[in-house]
């Protein structure tokens, strides 16, 4: 009898923390942002087409769904779905040129399940990868399809 009950609750326990924390969206992220309350910022010496394409490089680098861009409200939006140790994460990056060759770049990543222990990107992993990235493109060469090591 117990072997017939195990499915369900291993079932119930992937589920639970749907129920108890709530799951965030790409509008909590946009949400977060223009309330002030999340997000990480780091000023890049780069223009704001270089800032564009490399955070969009990042995102695909860490493994990100679709890209939803909003260009002239300046800003991407872009998830990751479940995997075997995360419920996915929501992810935004706004990018705001400061000078002709300076530009502010936001992120903002949320758990999808705020129970959840783990995060597909955290912001910290994006600002690092964006350095790496800004790195190859003041190298001169092209950003490769897969992260770097």
């Amino acid at each position: 009898m117990v072997i017939k009950f195990r499915p369900i609750l291993i079932g119930f326990l992937l589920l639970c923390p749907m129920f108890l924390g709530g799951c965030a969206s790409l509008n909590d992220v946009v949400r977060e942002k223009e309330a002030g309350k999340e997000g990480t910022t780091k000023v890049y010496p780069i223009n704001s087409e270089q800032a564009w394409e490399i955070a969009k490089v990042v995102f695909r680098w860490e493994g990100s769904d679709a890209i939803e861009e909003h260009k002239n409200e300046g800003y991407m939006l872009t998830s990751s779905g479940v995997n075997a140790y995360t419920y996915g994460t929501v992810m935004g990056a706004w990018v705001k040129p400061t000078g002709k060759e300076s530009t502010d770049v936001t992120v903002v990543t949320k758990r999808r399940i705020q129970v959840g222990l783990f995060t597909t990107l955290t912001e910290g992993t994006f600002h690092n990868r964006f350095a790496q990235a800004v790195n190859i493109v003041k190298g001169g060469k092209p950003l490769p399809l897969t992260a770097p090591d």
